[in-house]
């Protein structure tokens, strides 16, 4: 799919990709400026084998992302762990043939169900270039060990939906780094609308317990512990707020109208607030972690938000 690059700002007025090496060979890869559909990936380098953590959004994006590992790494991946079925996550897995792709059972499922994402309407228009899909072909239920060399890479569910139904961490406790794909924004609004409020807070929970030194979030600046914190605070207003609005009859808009969301009114995306207390309100009713609710609704209620304009996107 293709469609020309927005007139009024566009990728090239984001600072570049960048790597950071996190730990002795440990690399994460952050692309600027983390809002919607620009996320970060990352690679362990060993000897005979080189792991990636999820791929990026548009074919111009990955091919990048895939010249830094080469550049880093010095040979094609051979091991390619997706954290959730997003396509800012996954669209690139078709760019990695020679790679054994990993993760959660329901991100293949999602995957094959839902194809390639065409956000049209909704978004920014985007030059996505050639995308096919590429699903994961290995997949696990609640824990896998992978190792790079001899170096061990621990993949988890934690047994309930959060950002999505499918999301998966890598661990490596040897080198307390964390990649923890979209559990974790950093500077930016995080978002459940595809998950949970209440399994979001129960995952952050167990992630802290890891105490991490460092944290590769899916989007945003590679950081401390600090930012599950931050994430869980925000979450929690979320789900106080939308307990009080909910018994007040009002609409998960007339909420967000309303919502005073202090300290966190200068993350980015914050029309993602819209699409949370819809989840919000679907836990309000009673419904299970992940169950089907009306995106559409949701996320024609983020665009209100947004003053009736396209979500920003510069991927």
């Amino acid at each position: 799919m293709s469609h020309s690059p927005p007139d009024d700002e566009d990728a090239g007025s984001l600072p570049p990709p960048r790597v950071e090496e996190v730990a002795d060979k440990v690399f994460a890869y952050i692309q600027p400026d983390g809002t919607w559909w620009i996320n970060n990936t990352g690679f362990v380098v060993g000897d005979s084998v080189v792991l990636c953590v999820d791929t990026c959004a548009t074919e111009r994006r990955t091919r990048a992302f895939l010249d830094a590992v080469s550049l880093h790494g010095g040979s094609a991946p051979r091991l390619l762990v997706n954290t959730h079925h997003h396509g800012d996550h996954t669209n690139g897995n078709w760019l990695m043939p020679e790679a054994a792709v990993i993760a959660h059972r329901r991100c293949r499922d999602e995957m094959l169900h839902h194809g390639i994402t065409d956000p049209t309407g909704l978004f920014q228009a985007v030059e996505w270039g050639e995308l096919h899909v590429r699903a994961p072909f290995i997949t696990f239920e609640e824990r896998l060990d992978v190792f790079v060399d001899d170096r061990l890479v621990e993949l988890h569910h934690f047994g309930t939906a959060a950002h999505t139904t499918n999301d998966v961490v890598a661990w490596m406790p040897e080198e307390r780094v964390l990649f923890a794909g979209d559990l974790a924004f950093n500077g930016g609004t995080p978002f459940v609308l595809m998950g949970s409020v209440a399994g979001s807070l129960i995952v952050l929970d167990r992630l802290i317990e890891l105490d991490a030194e460092v944290v590769v979030p899916g989007h945003g600046a590679p950081t401390g512990p600090e930012v599950l914190e931050t994430v869980g605070a925000y979450l929690r207003l979320v789900q106080q707020a939308a307990g009080d609005a909910f018994s007040a009859g009002l609409s998960p808009l007339e909420a967000a109208r309303q919502i005073d969301l202090g300290p966190f009114s200068e993350l980015t995306d914050s029309e993602r607030l819209a699409g949370n207390l819809h989840r919000a309100y679907a836990e309000c009713s009673g419904a299970r972690p992940g169950a089907d609710i009306d995106l559409a609704a949701a996320f024609a209620d983020m665009l209100t938000l947004n003053g009736n304009r396209p979500l920003r996107c510069l991927a």
